[in-house]
């Protein structure tokens, strides 16, 4: 296996509602939600997902979390904003605080204002509507 990460999918409760945060809240640019015309079934995933191209050709996902879970073969468990965290480095500190004004304003909690972190680094925290860590960091070693 190659080191690299082609593809996040995060597992959403209401997808037009994660579409509207990310793409109308946070400006991420998509075609929307795709995928519809595989309606799914008890057993079979159904196709319904939103994607997102970013930088570095790496595409984020928003599928229903029931979805996935049938996907995977696996039981739809307890959500957890703990088991990781997304990370976004802006240019600098002052984007920090823009763009968590930004998601902020779009509906998304914010768990942890940015601050200077004693490893170097300036950065905030924020949840998504499903509970989802968003992490935006100034790292001046990488200015």
């Amino acid at each position: 296996m190659k080191p690299q990460v082609n593809i996040i999918t995060i597992a959403v409760k209401d997808l037009k509602l994660s579409l509207k945060f990310y793409r109308d809240g946070l400006g991420l640019p998509t075609n929307g939600i795709i995928g519809t015309e595989f309606k799914g079934s008890k057993n079979q995933a159904a196709g319904a997902v939103v994607m997102f191209e970013l930088s570095g050709n790496l595409i984020l996902a928003l599928y229903p979390r029931t979805e996935l879970a049938k996907d995977a073969n696996e039981q739809v468990g307890p959500q957890s904003s703990t088991e990781f965290s997304l990370g976004y480095i802006a240019e600098t500190r002052e984007k920090v605080d823009e763009i968590l004004k930004q998601a902020k304003k779009a509906g998304a909690e914010i768990t942890d204002a940015a601050h200077e972190r004693p490893w170097g680094i300036y950065s905030g925290y924020f949840k998504d509507p499903d509970g989802h860590l968003w992490e935006v960091i100034y790292n001046p070693s990488l200015s």
